[in-house]
């Protein structure tokens, strides 16, 4: 990891990916920790799927503040854990009550049930506010280590590494890059390293020419 200049080497990637929507859909900043919260453990594809009928019924945070525990589980069809993030639904919405009083700061989103830190990440991203940190999601955690940027399986700390590595302002780009390169590019098997803009500085393709 020395020996690269790190934020120079990733502004292709920055360049290739920067201001992409996370694929999770949603309208507002009420749909976007609906569907960050319903995401953990299960597909983007699946959530977009499912999701219109939930918002259908409860189209703000003060109509799901109201809803009862059969209101909204019956609506989670096929989702991980559907109980348990119907209790962490019910708790966020009668805690926050209004889509106004969405908190937007690391401190005030993983104070609220069901969300950590990749999810806290997610939505300030998302919603367009200075960020607090960088995502690490699934993908992340397996490329930013396969490259080189990152050592270690520990989200928490593969994020510091990944916030000493490039400005601040830079942060929320860092992490839908990297999550799009493993989702595109950077498969678990199967790479397509041709294609990668990092290519040049990446730990993984220089075993590959070596051997």
């Amino acid at each position: 990891m020395a020996n690269v200049n790190w934020k120079a080497a990733l502004k292709p990637l920055l360049e290739k990916y920067r201001g992409r929507k996370h694929p999770l859909d949603y309208a507002n900043n009420y749909q976007l920790i609906v569907v960050v919260v319903l995401s953990a453990r299960d597909s983007d594809k699946h959530i977009n799927k499912i999701s219109p009928d939930f918002f259908a019924k409860f189209p703000a945070m003060a109509a799901l503040s109201k809803a009862g525990f059969d209101d909204i589980l019956p609506l989670l069809p096929g989702v991980p854990s559907a109980k348990i993030k119907t209790g962490s639904l019910m708790e966020i919405a009668r805690t926050v009550k209004t889509d106004a009083a969405i908190p937007l700061t690391m401190e005030g989103l993983v104070a609220l049930k069901g969300i950590g830190r990749k999810s806290a990440n997610v939505i300030m991203s998302q919603a367009g506010v200075p960020a607090e940190g960088v995502i690490v999601d699934l993908h992340t955690l397996r490329v930013a280590p396969r490259i080189g940027l990152a050592q270690g399986k520990a989200p928490d700390k593969i994020e510091k590494q990944l916030m000493e590595t490039v400005p601040a302002k830079d942060w929320h780009a860092l992490g839908m890059s990297l999550s799009y390169l493993g989702r595109e590019i950077c498969r678990p098997t199967k790479p397509h390293c041709p294609e990668c803009p990092m290519k040049d500085v990446c730990e993984y393709t220089k075993t590959l020419a070596a051997s």
